[in-house]
C-alpha cells in the first residue's frame, strides 16, 4: 500500500497545478483567476524543488512549461476557444513525451522495476495512447459542445480516465509481480 501511496502522491504532485486550475474554474467560473493560480502553483513547485536541489522529472518540467505558456496565452487572449482547444495540444505533447521508453521509472518503487520492468515499459506506451485518444476526444468535444458543458465533460473525463488507467496499471503490476515472485521462490 505504501508503494501505491508514493506513486499516487508523485502523480498528484505533477498534476497539482492542472488540478488546481480545474477546481478553481469549476467552483468560481473565473477563468483568469483559475489560470493565474494554476500558473503560480506550477512556478512555486518548480522553485521549491530547485531551492532544495531536488531532481525535476521530464513530466514535471513539461507540466509547468505548459501551464505557464498556455496560461499566459489564455490571459492575453481571454478567449474561451483557446482554453477549450488547449487540452488537445497538452495531451498531444504529453503523449509524445510519454513515448520515451522508461519515462515511468521515476514513479515506480524499486520492487516494481526489479520484478515487472516489462510491464512498466508497456504501460508507458499505454499511457501515451491514452493521451493521444484524449486529444482526439477533446477536439470532438470542442466542435460539438458549448463551453460550459465542455468544461464539465472534459474535467470529469480527464480525471476518471487517468485514475482508471492508474488503478488498472497498479493492479496488473501487483498481480503479475506477486506471481513472478512466487514462481522465482525456491520450492
Amino acid at each position: 500500500m505504501q508503494n501505491f501511496l508514493t506513486s499516487a502522491t508523485l502523480l498528484v504532485s505533477d498534476l497539482a497545478s492542472t488540478l488546481l486550475f480545474l477546481a478553481v474554474l469549476l467552483t468560481t467560473k473565473n477563468l483568469l483567476l483559475a489560470v493565474a493560480l494554476g500558473m503560480a502553483l506550477g512556478a512555486v513547485q518548480i522553485g521549491w524543488l530547485l531551492a532544495r536541489k531536488k531532481p525535476i522529472g521530464t513530466i514535471q518540467w513539461l507540466s509547468v512549461i505548459l501551464v505557464i505558456s498556455s496560461g499566459a496565452a489564455t490571459l492575453l487572449t481571454n478567449d474561451a476557444r483557446f482554453v477549450m482547444a488547449k487540452p488537445s495540444v497538452i495531451y498531444m505533447i504529453v503523449g509524445v513525451v510519454m513515448l520515451k521508453p522508461g519515462w515511468m521509472n521515476r514513479y515506480m518503487p524499486p520492487i516494481a522495476l526489479a520484478t515487472v520492468p516489462d510491464i512498466v515499459y508497456a504501460f508507458g506506451f499505454i499511457w501515451a495512447g491514452l493521451m493521444f485518444a484524449s486529444a482526439a476526444l477533446n477536439v470532438v468535444l470542442v466542435l460539438t459542445l458549448d463551453a460550459t458543458t465542455w468544461s464539465a465533460v472534459i474535467s470529469v473525463y480527464g480525471i476518471v480516465s487517468k485514475l482508471a488507467l492508474f488503478l488498472i496499471q497498479y493492479a496488473a503490476m501487483n498481480v503479475i509481480g506477486r506471481r513472478r515472485a512466487r514462481e522465482a521462490a525456491p520450492a
